[in-house]
């Protein structure tokens, strides 16, 4: 009897995958999610696309507003601290309501592109069935915020 549960769907959200910053850590986890899957099961993630260089965005001038229910809302600001190739490390800084000092976080992301992806699923076994560059179901490219993937776990 096998304790290891096996899926015909998983997906990994919030560009989780960002944070696998060296290239063991994709190799892992993608061999990990493949063996996970059942024969034709798909893996489905989302990736900022480094074309669009997000990361230019985020400045103390450019703030969030993350509404809180009927709570106000909490204002959130990000400064880039360094890029390197792919690499961007930054502090997001959250000012909440009713608290006397701002909050402020570290935080390290790896903005993969979509070859350098291919690369890591091919290595891993997962076949790219499907690629969006946006949430509406756009085409990936130039320009295009995101990179959704959906790949599928083809029989061994």
């Amino acid at each position: 009897m096998s304790w290891v549960r096996e899926f015909d769907f998983a997906v990994m959200t919030g560009h989780a995958f960002q944070v696998l910053l060296g290239d063991d850590e994709p190799r892992a986890a993608l061999a990990a999610v493949r063996a996970a899957l059942t024969d034709g099961g798909q893996f489905g993630f989302e990736t900022r696309d480094p074309l669009a260089r997000a990361w230019e965005s985020w400045t103390t001038e450019t703030p969030v507003e993350v509404a809180a229910g009927a709570a106000a809302s909490t204002r959130m600001t990000r400064q880039v601290r360094s890029v390197d190739g792919e690499i961007v490390v930054f502090t997001s800084t959250f000012d909440v309501p009713k608290e006397s000092a701002p909050r402020h976080g570290d935080s390290t992301l790896r903005f993969l592109g979509a070859d350098r992806l291919g690369m890591f699923l091919a290595e891993a076994g997962p076949a790219v069935d499907e690629r969006y560059g946006d949430w509406a179901g756009g085409p990936p490219g130039e320009g295009s915020p995101e990179i959704i993937t959906v790949a599928r776990r083809t029989p061994a």
